[in-house]
């Protein structure tokens, strides 16, 4: 397993928040860990995929997309908060992310 330091938590947070902002056209200060993607900012579930990716180009990461839909049928991701907790699993575990 892959450790999660403090400072790869905060790149992390930052890179989500950055994200939803920027493609849903949101000031990112009014974005918190409550906000829901869907209702609040009218984001949807494709934009998580593209994040998703993203954060696994850049971090090297081996997960497969139908891990993470394996993960999310048992931990939705509606909240800002729940997709950086998501962002932090598949960093830490990768394809073991449903083997908890």
């Amino acid at each position: 397993m892959r450790e999660l330091t403090t400072a790869v938590k905060e790149e992390i947070e930052n890179i989500v928040y950055d994200f939803f902002a920027e493609n849903c056209e949101f000031e990112r200060e009014k974005i918190t860990s409550e906000t829901n993607v869907i209702d609040d900012l009218d984001g949807d579930s494709l934009m998580l995929l593209e994040l998703l990716e993203s954060l696994s180009q850049k971090y090297g990461l081996n997960i497969e997309m139908q891990v993470i839909g394996l993960y999310l049928l048992q931990h939705p991701a509606t909240t800002i908060g729940d997709i950086i907790e998501l962002s932090y699993a598949i960093y830490q575990k990768e394809n073991n992310l449903v083997e908890e």
